[in-house]
C-alpha cells in the first residue's frame, strides 16, 4: 500500500518518505535563507530610512545652533560696545532675547570685580518667560559663582562658540540646559566677560520626535562630545535588542541617535514566518501530491523550461534594447574634426544599470556619464529614464547645474523603488574650449592634457546623488581645455574590479596606467581598450562585480583634409609647417607624408572622388594619422624593396613604402569601420 501510494512499485516501500524527507529539509532551508535574506534587506532599508531622517534632524538643529552661536557673537559685539556700562548689558541683553525666536535665555557675566561698584559676582542674565514677556536681572553672587561653571570657563580658553555639558540651571533658564558660550573684550583685546546662550534641554526633548519618524516604537537621544546625555528618551531594557543609527552635529560635535528595538523592526518578518511555516506544512502534502503525479509532470516542465528559456530571450533582448540606447558609432562626429570621443559599457549582468551620453547642440557638446544604485530590471529602467532626461533638458537648457537640478527633481518625483545614481555631466564650447561641468556625487574625471603629459584628476564639488533631495542645490563649476586635452571619466566598476584575492584596482592603479607611457598619445578608442584590458589582467578572471563604463572626450587640433587631388600636396607642406615641429625633422616627415597622401591620392579612389584626412598630435613623439575611406591596403604588407639590386632588375613600386620605414619609428595599419587608417610615429 506504501509504495502503490507514491506511484513506485518496483522501488523500496520508503523510497518516497526519503524523497519527502529530503525535500522538507530543503524547504526548511529555503526557508531559512529567505529569512535571513529578508531580514538584512529590512535591515538595510531601516539602516536608509534612519540616515535620512538623521539628516534632516540634524540640519534643523545645527540651523538652530547656528541661530543661537550667532546671536551669542552679536550679543558679545552688543556687551563690547557697552564694555564700561554696566547698566546697559540689561537692555543688550533683554533685546537679544526678544529677538531670538526660541524659549531661552542668555546672559553675560564679567570677571569677578570688573564693576566694583556692582559687587564681586556681575551677571547680566535675561530669561523668556512667555511669547511676549521677558524677564532680565543680575543673578551672580556668592551663592551663585559663575566662575566655576563650565560654559564661562570655555569663554577664556576657545575663542569661538564652545558648547558645554548639560546641567542643571537653577539661576537663568532654571530647566536642564546646554549653553553655547563667546568671549567680550575690552578695546585692549582682553577678555573681560563671557556671553551664556541657553538652550533648554525640554526644548529638544519636544522637537525631537518632529523630525524623526522611522519607526512607530523608535527612540531618540543626544549625546554631547564627551558622551553626556542631551536628550534620552528612554532607558534601554536589558536583554532586548537594539539597533543604533546615529549621525554628527558638525556645529556642535553632538550625536543624534535613533534607537529601534529588534523586535520591533522585524516584527512583520516573524509574523510572516510563522505562516511560512504552516505553507511549508501545506508544501509538504502538495509534495506528496506531485511525487504520484511525477509521471505526469513531464509536460510541465517542458513548458517550464521553454518559459525560461523565453524569459532569459527576453533578457538578452532588453539588454540589446538598453544598449542600443548608448552612442555606439565611433568616431561619433565625421563632420567635427575638433572632437574625438570613445564610450563603452560592460555590464556585470544581463541588464546593468552605467550609462553615459553625449551629442553636439549649437557647437557644444553634451556629455555626461552615470552610475545607477542596483543592478537589474529597476536600475535599466532608471538609467533609461535619466538618459531620456539628459536629452530633453539639455535640447533647451546650456547651464550644467541647472540641467542636473531639473533632472534630479524628475527623477525624485518619480523613484518609487527609492534608487539613486550618481552623475557627472558637462557642456564644452567646441569655439572656446571652456567647459562647465557639474558632478552628482560621481567619480572625478581624469584631465590629460599634452598627450599625456600632465595627468590629474578634476576638482569637483562632490554634491548629492540624483534622486535623494528634491530641493538640493547643485554648484556647477568651470575650467578651459586646450587643444589635444583629453577627459577620461569612469565609473566605479573600474576602480573597485576585485581580484581573486578581493583586492581593489584603485584609483592609484588606474593613475598610473594612465600615466604608463605606453598611454601617450593614444586615440579615445585605444585608450579604452588599454584600460579595458588592463582591468580583465587583474582580475585574474574573477567575476566581474559591478558595471564597467569608461568615457573618454578629446578636445584636439583641428586635422587637414583634403580632395584625392594630387594637386592640393602643397597645402599639405604648408600645414606641416603650422605644427611647431623641430626643424631638423621638417623635411623628412614632410617627405614621408607625401609619399603616403599622394599615394593616397593615386590609388585610394580609382573610380569615384574622395577625401584623405591627416591628424597630428605631439608629447614626446610626433604621431600623424593618415585617414581614408577608399580601397583597403595596408602598406605594411609590402615587401621590402631590394635596394641593392640595379635600376633595370629592380621591380617597380616598394621604394615609397621602405622611405617612410626609414623615416618613421613606427608605422601602424588599422581597417576600421571600412577605413583605412595608416599611423605614422617618430620619437623626439
Amino acid at each position: 500500500m506504501h509504495a502503490k501510494l507514491f506511484g513506485m512499485k518496483n522501488k523500496k516501500p520508503h523510497t518516497g518518505l526519503w524523497i519527502i524527507i529530503v525535500a522538507a529539509v530543503a524547504l526548511e532551508a529555503i526557508s531559512c535563507i529567505t529569512y535571513f535574506t529578508s531580514r538584512a534587506a529590512i535591515k538595510h532599508e531601516a539602516e536608509q530610512r534612519a540616515k535620512t531622517e538623521l539628516r534632516k534632524a540634524e540640519l534643523e538643529i545645527e540651523m538652530h545652533t547656528i541661530e543661537m552661536e550667532t546671536a551669542a557673537k552679536a550679543l558679545a559685539l552688543l556687551a563690547e560696545k557697552y564694555v564700561d556700562c554696566p547698566d546697559s548689558i540689561y537692555k543688550v541683553t533683554d533685546l537679544a532675547v526678544r529677538t531670538l525666536r526660541t524659549h531661552t535665555s542668555m546672559a553675560v557675566a564679567y570677571v569677578p570685580d570688573y564693576f566694583p561698584k556692582e559687587g564681586r559676582y556681575y551677571e547680566i542674565c535675561s530669561s523668556r518667560i512667555s511669547e511676549d514677556s521677558v524677564y532680565t536681572r543680575q543673578i551672580g553672587s556668592a551663592d551663585h559663582d559663575y566662575t566655576e561653571l563650565e560654559w564661562w570657563q570655555n569663554g577664556f580658553v576657545h575663542d569661538s562658540c564652545w558648547w558645554c555639558e548639560p546641567y542643571m540651571d537653577d539661576s537663568g533658564s532654571e530647566a536642564p540646559v546646554v549653553s553655547c558660550s563667546y568671549p567680550v573684550r575690552d578695546k585692549a583685546g582682553k577678555i573681560v566677560a563671557v556671553v551664556c546662550v541657553d538652550m533648554t534641554l525640554d526644548y529638544l526633548q519636544k522637537k525631537l520626535p518632529e523630525y524623526l519618524q522611522v519607526y512607530k516604537n523608535s527612540y531618540y537621544s543626544i549625546k554631547s562630545s564627551k558622551g553626556g546625555d542631551i536628550v534620552r528618551v528612554i532607558d534601554t531594557i536589558p536583554g532586548r535588542k537594539y539597533n543604533v543609527f546615529n549621525e554628527e552635529i558638525d556645529a556642535t560635535g553632538w550625536h543624534i541617535e535613533i534607537i529601534i528595538p529588534e523586535d520591533e523592526m522585524f516584527a512583520d518578518l516573524n509574523r510572516i514566518g510563522k505562516i511560512i511555516g504552516l505553507l511549508m506544512l501545506l508544501g509538504l502534502g502538495v509534495l506528496i501530491f506531485i511525487i504520484w503525479h511525477a509521471g505526469r509532470n513531464n509536460k510541465r516542465l517542458l513548458e517550464t523550461t521553454a518559459e525560461n528559456q523565453r524569459m532569459e530571450s527576453e533578457l538578452q533582448i532588453a539588454s540589446t534594447i538598453q544598449m542600443a540606447m548608448l552612442p555606439k558609432v565611433f568616431p561619433p562626429f565625421m563632420d567635427r574634426l575638433d572632437l574625438n570621443l570613445y564610450g563603452m559599457v560592460d555590464p556585470a549582468k544581463e541588464i546593468g544599470g552605467d550609462l553615459y551620453d553625449f551629442y553636439v547642440r549649437h557647437n557644444k557638446l553634451f556629455f555626461c556619464i552615470g552610475d545607477v544604485s542596483g543592478k537589474g530590471v529597476p536600475a535599466a529602467l532608471v538609467m533609461a529614464m535619466t538618459r531620456s532626461l539628459f536629452r530633453s533638458i539639455t535640447s533647451h537648457e546650456e547651464d550644467p547645474a541647472e540641467i542636473v537640478r531639473k533632472m534630479n527633481r524628475a527623477i525624485v518625483d518619480q523613484n518609487t523603488q527609492n534608487m539613486f545614481l550618481t552623475l557627472f555631466l558637462g557642456a564644452l564650447d567646441c569655439e572656446t574650449g571652456e567647459l562647465g561641468y557639474c558632478n552628482a556625487g560621481h567619480n572625478a574625471p581624469v584631465a590629460i592634457s599634452d598627450e599625456g603629459l600632465a595627468i590629474s584628476e578634476l576638482e569637483v564639488v562632490p554634491n548629492l546623488p540624483l534622486g535623494i533631495e528634491p530641493e538640493f542645490v547643485f554648484k556647477a563649476q568651470q575650467m578651459t581645455l586646450k587643444h589635444g586635452d583629453t577627459l577620461f571619466l569612469y565609473t566605479d566598476g573600474l576602480t573597485e574590479a576585485e581580484n581573486k584575492r578581493h583586492e581593489l584596482y584603485g584609483e592609484g592603479r588606474m593613475l598610473k596606467e594612465l600615466m604608463d607611457e605606453r598611454m601617450k598619445g593614444l586615440s579615445p578608442r585605444h585608450l579604452v581598450n588599454a584600460m579595458q584590458a588592463s582591468v580583465e589582467a587583474f582580475r585574474e578572471g574573477a567575476e566581474q562585480s559591478d558595471d564597467l563604463t569608461m568615457l573618454v572626450v578629446r578636445y584636439q587640433t583641428p586635422a587637414l583634409i583634403m580632395r584625392n587631388d594630387i594637386e592640393q600636396i602643397p597645402t599639405l607642406s604648408e600645414w606641416i609647417e603650422g605644427l611647431g615641429i623641430p626643424e631638423e625633422l621638417n623635411m623628412p616627415v614632410n617627405l614621408a607624408l607625401e609619399e603616403i597622401v599622394s599615394n593616397v591620392m593615386l590609388y585610394a579612389y580609382p573610380h569615384s572622388s574622395g577625401r584623405v584626412i591627416v591628424e597630428f598630435s605631439k608629447g614626446d613623439r610626433l604621431i600623424f594619422t593618415i585617414t581614408d575611406s577608399g580601397i583597403p591596403f595596408d602598406p605594411t604588407k609590402q615587401k621590402e624593396a631590394d635596394i641593392t639590386l640595379s635600376a633595370e632588375e629592380r621591380q617597380i613600386g616598394g621604394l615609397g613604402i621602405h622611405l617612410v620605414r626609414q623615416i618613421m619609428d613606427e608605422v601602424i595599419y588599422e581597417r576600421v569601420e571600412d577605413k583605412n587608417v595608416l599611423t605614422l610615429i617618430k620619437h623626439i
